[in-house]
């Protein structure tokens, strides 16, 4: 089994930054793909960034350049930095992580969420 525990989620002013981190633990032979999505309040959930295991990075278009995704494969940690934050970036983010945990297996894995509240 693989466990996420995700960080770094809180209230922040508009304008400010906030740093998210998702540490990975468990039977994890590799990572794959590693990814955060938010899920704003009465609204469905949202690719916000994605990094493959090469470390090429993908955005949604409303959160490019002003955040930015990256991993640390020795600790099997994602983090999101997060700057400029708006009201709109309100909402739960989650980490979802590709995960190979047998040499036949591999399987994505979900967070249980970080609040993130952008609000004056």
């Amino acid at each position: 089994q693989v466990q996420l525990v995700e960080s770094g989620g809180g209230l922040v002013q508009p304008g400010g930054s906030l740093r998210l981190s998702c540490a990975a633990s468990g039977s994890i032979l590799s990572l794959g793909a590693m990814r955060w999505y938010r899920q704003p309040p009465g609204n469905e959930r949202e690719m916000v960034a994605g990094i493959s295991s090469g470390g090429v990075t993908d955005y949604a278009d409303s959160v490019k350049g002003r955040f930015t995704i990256s991993r640390d494969n020795a600790k099997k940690t994602v983090y999101l930095a997060m700057n400029s934050l708006k009201p709109e970036d309100t909402g739960l983010y989650y980490c979802n992580v590709n995960a190979r945990t047998t040499w036949e297996r591999v399987e994505a894995y979900w967070g249980q969420g970080t609040q993130v509240t952008v609000s004056s």
